[in-house]
């Protein structure tokens, strides 16, 4: 699982998903890519909503349309399904990898129950991905730290009207105001070429540090204002990045030397891919 909890990995399938009505919802499309029930999982998923009428199965009832983050990074409304409705919809998927699937997304479903009882848990599993994977114990500190912080800011946004392209949109006034390049400027600057890789880790410890910054001074700047709707938010968002950037400008006078670097955790990510392919 991501630290961001929208993507989780079914032996090597990446697959989409979104906490929406107290429960996760996966895209149905990404499923059928998982079970290798077809190379063309939209056209095979099209066909079956007709199979599934035919069975009885309410499909336009039971489906709902979230939007996703699709391949070309931008926010698409997906056909989605609770845990509940995609064992059914399985059942109806002639696959070896069926069974195997089941229990993979009924463990996915129980660990999310865990952590909204308990925080924690959560918090420990983002750590022990990091661990896997590879990052310092002193980055992932950072980052935990940083994704709290970011948890903060989200939610007072959402509080004040904004939504989930808002955040994108928010997120990049900071970025900019902070290091001078938007998120996509940024990733192109360190060598990210897939526009799935998270910035944030690629960043250095003085990257998050600054991000961690812009990020709090948003939120306060943002509660202190009373600033609500997307217009607002955005002059706070460049205020909060203003007060990262006068940080970094001042570090960079001491030490000679600029804070926004090429450097990223490529090298980790790789080795993390041949080890589970199992190379």
């Amino acid at each position: 699982m991501n630290k961001d909890n929208a993507l989780v990995v079914f032996q090597d399938k990446n697959i989409r998903r979104i906490w929406h009505n107290n429960e996760w919802y996966f895209s149905i499309v990404d499923i059928i890519s998982a079970l290798d029930a077809s190379t063309i999982p939209k056209r095979y998923w099209s066909d079956l909503k007709s199979k599934l009428l035919l069975e009885g199965f309410e499909v336009y009832e039971k489906i709902v349309q979230l939007k996703l983050l699709a391949e070309d990074g931008k926010l698409r409304e997906t056909d989605c399904a609770n845990t509940k409705n995609l064992f059914r919809i399985i059942q109806s998927i002639p696959s070896k990898k069926a069974e195997p699937f089941k229990q993979w997304l009924a463990q996915v479903g129980y660990e999310r129950i865990e952590e909204i009882q308990n925080p924690e848990i959560a918090q420990d599993r983002i750590k022990e991905y990091y661990q896997l994977k590879g990052y310092p114990k002193d980055w992932i500190d950072k980052r935990l730290r940083g994704i709290a912080i970011r948890q903060d800011l989200t939610d007072e946004w959402k509080n004040r009207g904004a939504n989930n392209t808002d955040f994108a949109i928010l997120t990049n006034e900071i970025t900019r105001a902070t290091f001078g390049k938007t998120v996509s400027e940024y990733k192109e600057f360190k060598g990210l070429q897939n526009l799935k890789q998270n910035l944030r880790d690629h960043m250095t410890d003085w990257e998050l540090i600054l991000t961690m910054i812009g990020e709090k001074a948003t939120t306060d700047i943002t509660v202190f204002k009373d600033a609500k709707g997307l217009d607002e938010l955005k002059i706070t968002a460049k205020e909060g990045g203003d007060i990262a950037s006068n940080t970094r400008i001042n570090l960079e006078q001491k030490i000679g030397k600029s804070l926004v670097s090429k450097k990223n955790y490529l090298k980790i990510e790789k080795k993390d891919k041949l080890i589970d392919k199992g190379e």
